[in-house]
């Protein structure tokens, strides 16, 4: 059997080698999202294709066709190098592919390649107090008055809230309606008018959470996506393309690398811990996982290329991806012994702590974006046909 990708392939993958050699000190190391070296390196990956590779020039990526192939080199040869391979989140990774999906031409050309370039920061809102779970009993409301909505109620859990520029909201539009058909979903500035934002500190430190009120926020007409009061269709592909996110083998390969080379490095007993059997089995089952990992995404890239169904497939990736990061980052840990109880700013912290708060960021993503037991109840019953859990009589 022969599994080489080719010559054409093989010559595009020395290009990316390349590429990196030239350019890897120029990649950013924990700038900030806004730094001018993230934003120059961005430009500087899309320009060459290494990002936003198959997104229309039109909207701001590179233009390429869709290539599965070229698309795993990329990723490989980023995550081998461990050298950033671009800008992600809620807007890159969850916006852009659904506004190329549903948004109007206006909202693909207004937002897309502001967002790609990183000039336009997004959170997202669709948590709320009493609407996590069954997001679709949320209760923010939208009233259109004249050729502006204005949204009244309150979100939590919004990650980047504090830093973000736009926002993407689910309202409630409809309040007769049924709970899945009276939702819209809204564009609208961070800098409106009547939005407080409280940050929320977590455990591993940070406030990457915040809780987003909304009082008398007037937003124009003409920001929604999708039709009035059908938002949970938008809502949805929003939801596909976050579990992809959460669930991201690129990022997964790249700290399994980096795992790798911590167990070459450090020692117990004068020995490296990559040599005890003990640890040494641990990270091969890791790296079993990660490898059927990348398998799986492939084969949903393929279906996508080959407009076949991957549904399936797809809906495993949030849950195997967060609870295998949050392995991956308790080994490091662990093969760091005493060393990975400190924390913060003690001189003998590797990487700046990151293991430590990965571990407790992962932890808590095992929860955030639809929890584990979610995921296997969609797994279950949307995938695998199996009859809905019977919910509890009413009393």
């Amino acid at each position: 059997m022969d599994l080489s990708y080719g010559g054409e392939y093989e010559a595009f993958r020395g290009e990316v080698r390349d590429f990196i050699a030239d350019h890897a000190s120029q990649a950013p190391k924990g700038n900030g999202m806004r730094s001018k070296p993230v934003l120059d390196w961005q430009a500087l990956l899309i320009e060459k294709g290494y990002t936003a590779r198959t997104i229309p020039r039109e909207y701001g990526g590179h233009g390429a066709e869709p290539d599965i192939l070229k698309s795993r080199i990329i990723a490989e040869e980023f995550a081998n190098a461990q050298v950033s391979n671009g800008l992600g989140g809620q807007g890159i990774q969850m916006l852009v592919p659904t506004l190329l999906e549903i948004g109007t031409e206006e909202q693909k050309k207004r937002f897309i390649g502001p967002t790609l370039r990183g000039e336009i920061v997004w959170c997202q809102g669709y948590s709320e107090p009493n609407a996590g779970s069954d997001l679709a009993s949320l209760t923010t409301s939208a009233v259109l008055d004249g050729d502006e909505w204005v949204v009244n109620g309150q979100k939590i859990w919004t990650s980047t809230a504090k830093q973000a520029d736009w926002i993407f909201c689910l309202v409630r539009t409809e309040p007769e309606a049924p709970k899945h058909k009276g939702i819209s979903f809204l564009l609208f500035s961070m800098d409106t008018p009547g939005i407080e934002v409280r940050p929320l500190k977590t455990m591993t430190g940070d406030s990457t959470f915040n809780e987003v009120f909304f009082t008398d926020v007037r937003v124009p007409k003409q920001q929604i996506v999708g039709s009035r009061g059908e938002g949970w269709f938008v809502a949805n592909s929003i939801l596909r393309h976050e579990r992809g996110m959460l669930g991201d083998p690129n990022a997964t390969f790249s700290r399994l690398n980096a795992l790798i080379e911590l167990m070459q490095q450090e020692t117990v007993d004068s020995r490296r811990v990559i040599d005890n059997p003990v640890f040494r089995d641990r990270l091969m089952q890791i790296q079993g996982e990660v490898m059927a990992m990348r398998f799986n995404d492939m084969r949903i890239l393929s279906a996508k290329l080959n407009n076949k169904d991957a549904s399936l497939a797809g809906m495993i990736v949030k849950l195997q991806g967060t609870e295998l990061r949050h392995r991956l980052e308790g080994l490091a840990i662990d093969a760091l012994g005493e060393l990975g109880l400190l924390y913060e700013d003690s001189p003998l912290l590797r990487g700046q702590g990151a293991w430590q708060s990965q571990y407790m960021f992962y932890l808590g993503l095992i929860i955030g974006g639809g929890t584990s037991q979610i995921q296997k109840n969609i797994i279950s019953e949307r995938g695998l046909g199996m009859p809905r859990e019977p919910k509890p009589q009413q009393v």
